[in-house]
């Protein structure tokens, strides 16, 4: 089963952080994460996973001329966009990097974020610790993830609701529950936790949400993996597509302090 409302092609990943930016999700969770982050004009702010720098600017706004940003990632093209679209931002810094070996001295932060960066990395808690090392003494951390475990989908067949959850948890994210864990990993990582709030954004229009989600190609991912059976994927793709659509997925926005 195929429909019009579904992407069938996946978009370009830069386009789709892009797009994702500036959806009504992403603009409500990004500001509660600028907001947490509580920027002093003049410090210096590190990116953790900085992608194409589509909140580089608002970064550096709030840092103002006289501040940093750094910007980190481990993908050259994400790099290359993020630095072409800062150049004339002059406090701006975009560098090539893996989250578990940062490039940047101890202590030279005064802030740092991570945005929809854990739930794809090797170790976590590597990660952390890492943030941990580049923070002065006082400085804070501010993580955004989602728990994939969260996410519901109506549908008449609960079950099928469930084996779709279940694919995304199992297989189709590496770190599915980081949201949740988020606090714990946090602790572990010598930090202290001060904060965690949690969103739970709310889908009512399929086209918006698979804009998000992928619906369509996720299943087809699920059916080859046997989650689902073809039938199965055409009865749960069809409601999805004609009936009264409804998702939700948890988001956790953690603050910590080093």
């Amino acid at each position: 089963m195929t429909s019009r409302v579904f992407e069938s092609v996946p978009p370009d990943p830069i386009a789709y952080l892009d797009r994702l930016a500036v959806s009504e999700l992403g603009r409500e969770y990004k500001s509660v994460m600028l907001a947490a982050l509580a920027v002093e004009p003049g410090q210096t702010l590190v990116d953790l996973g900085c992608g194409p720098g589509a909140d580089l600017p608002a970064l550096a706004a709030a840092t103002g001329p006289e501040g940093t940003v750094l910007g980190v990632d481990h993908d050259r093209e994400a790099v290359d966009a993020a630095a072409e679209r800062t150049a004339h931002l002059l406090q701006v810094d975009v560098r090539l990097g893996d989250l578990h070996e940062l490039p940047l001295a101890d202590g030279s932060c005064d802030r740092a974020r991570t945005d929809r960066v854990l739930q794809h990395v090797a170790d976590p808690g590597l990660a952390l610790r890492e943030a941990r090392r580049v923070l002065r003494p006082g400085g804070l951390l501010v993580l955004g993830e989602p728990d994939w475990g969260t996410l519901t989908v109506d549908h008449p067949d609960a079950a099928l609701t469930a084996a779709y959850t279940r694919y995304v948890t199992d297989q189709a994210v590496r770190n599915a529950r980081i949201g949740s864990q988020l606090p714990r990993l946090a602790a572990e990582s010598g930090l202290d936790v001060l904060d965690v709030h949690p969103l739970t954004p709310v889908f009512r229009e399929v086209g918006a949400a698979d804009r998000v989600l992928g619906l369509q190609r996720v299943t087809r991912r699920a059916v080859a993996a046997g989650y689902f059976s073809p039938d199965d994927a055409d009865r749960w793709l069809a409601h999805l597509a004609t009936g009264t659509f409804l998702a939700t997925v948890t988001f956790h926005v953690v603050t910590a302090r080093a």
